[in-house]
């Protein structure tokens, strides 16, 4: 016989007896249970489907950004200016 392992859940309140710090949680067979140990409320914990994770560059397919990657030529403004120089000493 197996052993289920009973965890304290820290201020949660029982639906039942209204009691603080009373439920414990516990799984067997991939389902998790909640119960009142002043009570004896049970009941199955039923979780909502996860969230959509929201797109960071750590979590975003490689493929991705490939795709939206830019290139982007830096411009220097001195190189401009030595161009117009040496563009006004060749005309004079």
């Amino acid at each position: 016989m197996t052993t289920v392992k009973k965890r304290f859940i820290a201020g949660a309140v029982c639906p039942r007896c209204k009691a603080t710090d009373r439920i414990v949680m516990y799984r067997i067979d991939d389902l998790d249970y909640r119960e009142c140990v002043e009570c004896g409320f049970r009941d199955e914990m039923r979780f909502k489907p996860g969230v959509r994770e929201i797109q960071t560059r750590v979590n975003t397919p490689q493929e991705q950004v490939a795709s939206e990657t830019q290139v982007v030529r830096l411009l220097n403004p001195e190189a401009k200016e030595k161009k117009r120089r040496e563009e006004r000493d060749q005309d004079g």
